[in-house]
C-alpha cells in the first residue's frame, strides 16, 4: 500500500536505527520536533517527522474527507513500509496525539509503544462531538475568509498558550509565530474539518483494548488535558501518566530536555521490538 500523497518528510538519525515516528500539532509541521529529535538521533534511534496534511509542506487537499482519521492513518501505515522497517515507536503532540491514538487501535502490528503529549481520544457525547464540530468549521471558515495572520492572533491568544510566556524565550516565540503565519489557510481550515476533535470517532471505548506499554505526558498548568489524561492512564493497561509541573500544553517546547529524557528513557524500558514479536 502506497499513499496517494506525498508527504514532506524531516528525517534525523541513521535509516537501520529503531524508528520513531513523531506527529506534531495543529498549526506546526515535522520541524516542530527540531528541539528534541536530534536527542532521539543521539541516543540511536531513526526519527522521521511528516508534516501532516494541510500543514508545512506536504499537500493540502481541498477536500475535508482527505482529512479523516481513517485516511491519515493509512497514509502513516504507508510511510512505514516505504521508510523504516515497518513498525515504530509512535509519538503524538496534541492534535497528533489524537491521530497517534487512533493508529495505535486501528494498526496494533505497527506499534512498539505509544507516547502521547497533551493529547485525548475525542469527545465522548454525540451533542458535545456535534457541537465541537460546529464550532470547529466555524473556526475554518474564518480562517478562509480572514486569513492566517488574524487566525494566528486568536490562537496566540488562547489560554492553552499562557506559559508559554514563562517558559519560552521571545525568540523562541517569535519564531513559533513565523512559522504559524507560513500555514496555508485552505489546509489549516480542512485539518480542522476533517481532523478536528469534533469530527474524530469517540475513542474513549477502545482504550482499554490497548495492548501496547504507552507514555501520556502532560503539562501540569494544562488542567482540562490533565483531567483527560488521568482518565485515559486508568483505563489503558499498560499506561504510565507523567505530569510536568509548571509546564502547559506544549511539553517538549517548554520543557525539552526533560521531556526528551522522560520519552528516551520510555523508548529504552520497552525495547525496540513491537509487544508480542520474538
Amino acid at each position: 500500500m502506497t499513499p496517494t500523497l506525498t508527504y514532506n518528510i524531516h528525517s534525523w538519525g541513521s535509516q537501520s536505527a529503531p524508528p520513531v515516528l513523531l506527529l506534531h500539532g495543529f498549526t506546526g509541521h515535522g520541524g516542530s520536533w527540531a528541539e528534541a529529535a536530534p536527542s532521539f538521533a543521539a541516543a540511536g534511534f531513526h526519527a522521521l517527522a511528516p508534516d501532516l496534511l494541510g500543514h508545512g509542506r506536504s499537500p493540502a487537499p481541498s477536500s475535508p474527507e482527505r482529512y479523516h482519521m481513517a485516511r491519515a492513518a493509512a497514509d502513516l501505515a504507508s510511510l512505514l513500509d516505504q521508510s523504516t522497517q515497518g513498525d515504530a515507536h509512535i509519538l503524538g503532540y496534541s492534535m497528533g496525539g489524537r491521530l497517534a491514538l487512533y493508529f495505535a487501535l486501528t494498526y496494533p502490528d505497527r506499534l512498539r509503544s505509544l507516547t502521547l503529549v497533551s493529547a485525548s481520544p475525542g469527545v465522548a457525547s454525540a451533542t458535545e462531538r456535534a457541537e465541537r464540530r460546529r464550532r470547529d468549521n466555524a473556526l475554518a471558515d474564518r480562517i478562509e475568509q480572514d486569513g492566517i495572520a488574524p487566525f494566528v492572533d486568536h490562537w496566540e491568544s488562547l489560554p492553552m498558550w499562557k506559559s508559554q510566556q514563562r517558559n519560552l524565550a521571545p525568540e523562541q516565540r517569535r519564531q513559533l509565530r513565523k512559522q504559524r503565519l507560513q500555514n496555508n489557510p485552505v489546509g489549516l481550515a480542512n485539518s480542522l474539518r476533517g481532523m478536528g476533535t469534533g469530527a474524530q470517532p469517540a475513542l474513549h471505548s477502545d482504550l482499554p483494548t490497548m495492548s501496547a506499554p504507552a507514555l501520556l505526558i502532560v503539562g501540569a498548568d494544562d488542567a482540562k488535558f490533565v483531567t483527560v489524561n488521568r482518565r485515559m492512564a486508568q483505563m489503558m493497561a499498560q499506561s504510565h501518566l507523567v505530569e510536568f509541573p509548571e509546564t502547559g500544553h506544549a511539553v517538549h517546547l517548554e520543557r525539552p530536555q526533560a521531556f526528551s529524557q522522560a520519552v528516551l528513557d520510555f523508548w529504552r524500558e520497552t525495547g525496540n521490538s513491537r509487544p508480542g514479536a520474538p
